[in-house]
């Protein structure tokens, strides 16, 4: 459906006698236009907002983002850490504004409204081909070098890290947060809660095809790149009681 169209939102949660919602709107990653985007996170959120009061819906849980993040020099991140109000990419601005445009309509509207701030994501049914783990793995069944021309200098760093998650482990936190019957916090990091390197990441790949390549991959870390950027999960694992289950070298396995 159009979640921009409030008559497509409200006859969907009716005629399906919705109870709650996750919502995961978002642009694609290579949107058409910034206005698009504007239009699509404000007006998308609005109606999902409102259908969810009209309605007395349980729980809304809101898709942000690790992104929200960038600009802190190091982590782990921590849920209750100031974030920085310059954003350096459209999916870490818009994940801010939509956490408190949300948060606040919330607290007016007496609904319950719980932020999932998830990690980098990776594994089956990823679409874009936008991270280096689909490129690599994609690459290393075809027996060819992965193709990192869109990257500065056609190449990528070694050491540069991220919470890479294997998309089970997120999606099974996902449904552990909206489903809690109590929750203490109205923010959540959900991620692997360990920071990543390609270097590691390309390691776990030829673990599975020895002779996999990847030319691309260069000695070091990216200019003003933040130390572990790792995210605490104290917060998912004591309110809900989330373990993640997939290593990087387990789910390189089953990605290729």
């Amino acid at each position: 459906m159009d979640v921009t169209n409030p008559y497509e939102v409200f006859d969907v949660v009716r005629r399906h006698q919705v109870e709650s919602i996750i919502t995961l709107l978002a642009p694609p990653a290579r949107s058409l236009s910034t206005q698009a985007d504007y239009h699509l996170y404000t007006a998308g959120l609005q109606n999902v907002l409102q259908a969810a009061h009209t309605f007395g819906l349980k729980r809304v849980s809101l898709g942000s983002s690790v992104s929200v993040y960038g600009g802190l020099a190091e982590g782990p991140y921590r849920e209750d850490m100031p974030l920085p109000v310059d954003s350096h990419t459209q999916v870490a601005a818009f994940k801010k504004g939509i956490e408190i445009h949300a948060l606040y309509y919330a607290s007016r509207a007496h609904l319950e409204v719980v932020s999932l701030r998830i990690a980098s994501i990776y594994g089956p049914l990823y679409y874009s081909m936008h991270n280096a783990i689909s490129r690599m793995c994609h690459a290393a069944i075809k027996r060819v070098e992965p193709d990192f021309s869109d990257r500065p200098d056609r190449s990528i760093f070694a050491d540069d890290q991220g919470d890479w998650t294997y998309v089970k482990d997120v999606a099974r936190g996902i449904q552990m947060v909206h489903t809690a019957g109590t929750l203490h916090h109205r923010i959540y990091n959900i991620g692997s809660g360990r920071a990543t390197s390609h270097r590691e990441i390309f390691e776990a790949v030829r673990q599975t095809v020895p002779d996999a390549r990847c030319a691309a991959l260069r000695p070091g870390r990216p200019p003003h790149a933040p130390v572990n950027p790792a995210q605490d999960l104290s917060r998912l694992k004591a309110d809900v009681g989330y373990e993640p289950e997939y290593t990087s070298r387990a789910s390189q396995r089953r990605s290729v």
